[in-house]
This record gives C-alpha cells, sequence and structure tokens, in this order.
C-alpha cells in the first residue's frame, strides 16, 4: 500500500499485521478524486483507521489534521510510525473502541470535522452488520460533523445498508465488494 497522491506521493505504508483488509489503493484514488480539493484545510476523523491510509492520504493531499480511532494497539503504533516517516502531521490517534469515543465525543464541545471516514469491518456475518447499524444510528456521530461536511463510509457492497433519518446519502459508487456511501447531515431530519 502507498500514498497515492500529494507531499508523500508514491511512499509506501508499513502496514500491522492485524489488518486483513485495508483500503484498496483503487477505492482510495476514486474516494479522493471524488473529495477533490474539498480535503485541503479539512479536519478529518478516521474510524476504524486499521492502518492509517484514509487518514495518511488525507494529512498527505492538504488536509489539517487527523484524528485516528482504532481499537488495536499494534495498527495504532503503526499508524503513528507511518506519521513520523513521512513527515505527515499533525495526526492523533486514540486507541479505544470507536462507538465508545463517539459516545464521549459526542458529549464534548470538540469543533467538528470537515470529513469522516468510516471503515468498519464488513465481514459478511450478523455480528458486523449490526456494527455498522450501531455506527449508522449513533446520535453522537451527526453532532461531530460540520454542517457542510461529509460522512464517507465503506461497506461490503452486497448489503443492503439503511440510512437512518438523520443522514442523506448523495451519492453510493461500488468497486468489486466495496461500496462508498456519501453522506452529509440531513437538514430536517424529520422528513
Amino acid at each position: 500500500m502507498r500514498i497515492i497522491a500529494g507531499t508523500a506521493r508514491g511512499r509506501s505504508l508499513k502496514m500491522p499485521d492485524s489488518i486483513t483488509r485495508p483500503t484498496s489503493d483503487r477505492v482510495r484514488e476514486a474516494l479522493f478524486s471524488s473529495l477533490g480539493s474539498f480535503i485541503e484545510g479539512a479536519r478529518v476523523l478516521d474510524l476504524f483507521a486499521g492502518s492509517g491510509g484514509l487518514g495518511l492520504e488525507s494529512l498527505s493531499r492538504g488536509a489539517s489534521s487527523v484524528l485516528s480511532v482504532e481499537h488495536d494497539a499494534k495498527a495504532c503504533r503503526v499508524i503513528e510510525e507511518n506519521a513520523h516517516t513521512l513527515s505527515l502531521q499533525p495526526l492523533r490517534v486514540q486507541r479505544g473502541d470507536v462507538i465508545r469515543f463517539l459516545d464521549r465525543a459526542a458529549a464534548s464541545t470538540a469543533e467538528p470535522f470537515q470529513i469522516i471516514f468510516a471503515d468498519p469491518p464488513y465481514a459478511r456475518d450478523e455480528e458486523r452488520e449490526e456494527l455498522i447499524t450501531t455506527l449508522m444510528e449513533h446520535p453522537g456521530l451527526p453532532s461531530l460533523l460540520a454542517d457542510e461536511g461529509a460522512f464517507i463510509l465503506e461497506n461490503f457492497a452486497k448489503r443492503d445498508l439503511v440510512i437512518p433519518p438523520h443522514w442523506h446519502c448523495y451519492k453510493e459508487k461500488s468497486y468489486g465488494d466495496t461500496r462508498l456511501t456519501y453522506l452529509t447531515k440531513a437538514s430536517d431530519p424529520e422528513n
């Protein structure tokens, strides 16, 4: 895996042993092409950060800061090591469960993020589907996104995704088994 564009273009990323499904170069390239210059100066939240590829690519392309949330300790160390090696800062890594992070972060008065990435494990089982449903329905997640921000969810393309009323889906695109769903906060969640 490598950084596709920006200041660290072409540089390789170290991968943690614990990560089995990083976002492919093809999907990352399509994702960042769709975001275009919106990434420049953006505050980015990377949930289920895994290898950290989305956050590091964001910094390489001009994001102002990245907060990566990942539960695996080895993955967290690798994200920090990659950020240091590639001189991609400011990046902060928070180790912990994403849903618990959302519970705490939603209660704080933190400045909202312009972009939120979520790449939860999406094995084809009920437990993983429950995790995605819990994430999508979490009331704190929209409060962390700026009004004109984008929430991009990576998911298994062959599963239907139920969009809760507090989200508006403005784009979906599939790449093999991977679907990217682009969401914004609904202007009127009741309708």
